[in-house]
């Protein structure tokens, strides 16, 4: 296989969470430039359908669905319409995320609650309907998105967010356990950490703790619009089809400090 194939999507079908803006519109951009039909799902299923509706331009199969992923049976229902509307889920990406800036000493418990269950329970639920369809298919590529504040402690400056990094720390987890017992279904499940990216939910932490943010940053700047595309392509596709159970960090070097 040529290595422009091996990053061809052609064909296969893209079941993204969160996928309707953010981080999960970049993802889901970059696999249907590749070819790939794409799944969009979330709770704001408007925002979906905008996304959806701008990457049917590029002469891919869409689809919008609404999804509250901390809950099973959205999730089941997910899954199912995937697979009548296509036939196959090739790829899930796990994107769809919650977080809360409180000190630890005084986080609520409802927002930890909160937080563990979309990141954790969320992410667990959707790989385990989605896996059970891999395991079928004999097949399949799961991307779940943690972050570099899965990897240790952050500055409390910068994020004061103590379920958002023991969430991130567990996807991460999670995703090598899953790559262990799926590898002999022919399934590859690794994560994407990404660094800071502007988005919704980061702006806040991004605009109060900027410049210790880009201090610790070697690239000096924040992720870009594309930034995410090349690495998603690549753990999507044939080209990393003897990868499984790795974290690829895209934080432009603040893990190296």
């Amino acid at each position: 296989m040529k290595v422009m194939e091996l990053f061809d999507l052609t064909g296969k079908t893209a079941l993204i969470t969160g996928g309707g803006r953010g981080l999960g519109a970049q993802i889901a951009e970059g696999l249907a430039e590749a070819g790939a039909n794409v799944v969009l799902c979330s709770r704001k299923v408007e925002a979906c359908q905008e996304t959806a509706d701008r990457l049917a331009a590029l002469g891919v199969k869409t689809l919008a669905l609404s999804c509250d992923i901390s809950k099973q049976e959205d999730v089941r229902k997910v899954v199912e319409k995937t697979v009548q509307e296509f036939g196959a889920i090739d790829i899930l990406v796990n994107n769809s995320g919650a977080t809360w800036g409180a000190p630890a000493e005084e986080m609520p418990l409802e927002a930890w609650q909160k937080v563990i269950n979309v990141n954790v329970t969320g992410t667990f639920l959707m790989s385990q309907a989605a896996g059970k369809v891999m395991i079928e298919q004999g097949s399949g590529k799961i991307i779940n998105i943690a972050s570099v504040a899965g990897l240790g402690g952050t500055d409390p400056r910068v994020m004061d967010t103590i379920g958002y990094n023991t969430s991130k720390g567990a996807v991460i987890t999670m995703t090598k356990d899953l790559a262990v017992k799926w590898g002999r279904y022919g399934i590859n499940v690794n994560a994407i950490a990404p660094g800071f990216f502007p988005t919704k939910m980061s702006s806040a932490i991004m605009e109060q703790g900027r410049n210790p943010i880009l201090d610790a940053t070697p690239l000096r700047r924040f992720g870009s619009d594309d930034d995410l595309k090349g690495a998603a392509l690549f753990l999507a596709s044939n080209a990393s089809n003897y990868v499984t159970g790795g974290v690829l960090i895209v934080d432009g070097g603040t893990h190296a400090m």
